[in-house]
């Protein structure tokens, strides 16, 4: 039997057609039986998986709820702890505190990552003459990676004022955030540091021999990717930044953690402490979801070959 040639094309296309299930998309792709039984199994064993998670959840809330309010002191603890009257009444001035705690988070996140910068590539500059910066950049990480935070807080906040010194505030909060911007310049210089030794020295060398000079292939090839390498840890930093706010309340600022604790020493309650603490957390969890976001994102770039 003989065609003519427009006949055979649209025959062709008719028969591609019915291979890919006539929706005209031409792949001529179909799944076979055996790719579809493997899919089927693995959106079974995916929801078989979300429900026994689900169970193990709801069981082990329930008995850590009955362990809870069965314990002899849960009626004393409730009424200490988990007061409706008290939480109403902090609430408000939690929040009002929480302002403060927002903006040393800012201004002290921004200055800790200038500082942080400026150190490490202090502690990276090669050569001999600067050798004397490298070993203070050293020094200052040495130490204020090991004085706890603290220690810190009080040395400055309690010790600065008392030296009477002319011209320098005796603000709490001015000098809290300087305490915290001291210490926490510390560890991401580290984290900085660790970006700038990561990137291979091919990198410099390749810069170097287009003609740049040392400090334009640091500024220009070098610390982009170190950068980008380490947002996830810097951005861990942060949230740890924005929990030790509250340890300003040491000098008598007014955050959160201190307007909280104002209402617990009238009452004698301890609920405000509670609502602090979970207003502390409302603010940490987006920044940690949104870290954990740019890690798994970075991650698959990586894999795929996307960043350097």
């Amino acid at each position: 039997m003989t065609f003519t040639k427009g006949e055979s094309v649209r025959e062709g296309t008719d028969d591609e057609g019915d291979m890919t299930g006539g929706d005209g998309s031409g792949d001529g792709y179909v799944p076979s039986e055996r790719r579809l039984a493997r899919e089927r199994h693995r959106r079974a064993r995916a929801r078989r998986a979300t429900a026994i998670a689900a169970l193990s959840t709801l069981v082990m809330a329930a008995v850590l709820y009955l362990v809870v309010v069965n314990a002899p002191g849960w009626s004393r603890t409730k009424e200490t702890f988990f007061s409706a009257h008290y939480a109403r009444e902090a609430f408000p001035k939690v929040l009002e505190g929480l302002w403060l705690n927002v903006r040393l988070l800012l201004i002290c996140g921004t200055a800790v990552l200038v500082l942080g910068m400026l150190i490490a590539v202090a502690r990276t500059l090669r050569g001999p003459v600067f050798f004397p910066l490298r070993v203070l950049a050293a020094a200052y990480t040495d130490f204020f990676r090991g004085l706890p935070l603290i220690i810190n807080l009080m040395i400055v906040v309690l010790g600065v004022p008392a030296l009477r010194l002319q011209g320098v505030t005796v603000d709490p909060v001015l000098l809290g955030g300087t305490a915290l911007t001291l210490t926490y310049s510390a560890y991401v210089a580290e984290v900085f540091r660790a970006g700038i030794d990561s990137i291979h020295p091919s990198q410099r060398a390749a810069a170097r021999s287009l003609g740049l000079t040392n400090r334009q292939a640091l500024r220009y090839v070098v610390l982009p990717q170190a950068v980008r390498r380490q947002v996830p840890p810097l951005l861990n930093d942060l949230v740890s930044l924005q929990k030790d706010t509250g340890l300003v309340s040491i000098g008598g600022a007014v955050d959160a953690v201190r307007a909280a604790d104002i209402i617990v020493g009238r009452s004698l309650n301890y609920t405000p402490y509670i609502v602090a603490g979970l207003v502390f957390v409302a603010l940490t969890i987006p920044m940690t979801r949104f870290t954990d976001w740019v890690t798994a994102r970075m991650d698959r770039r990586r894999a795929q070959g996307g960043t350097i």
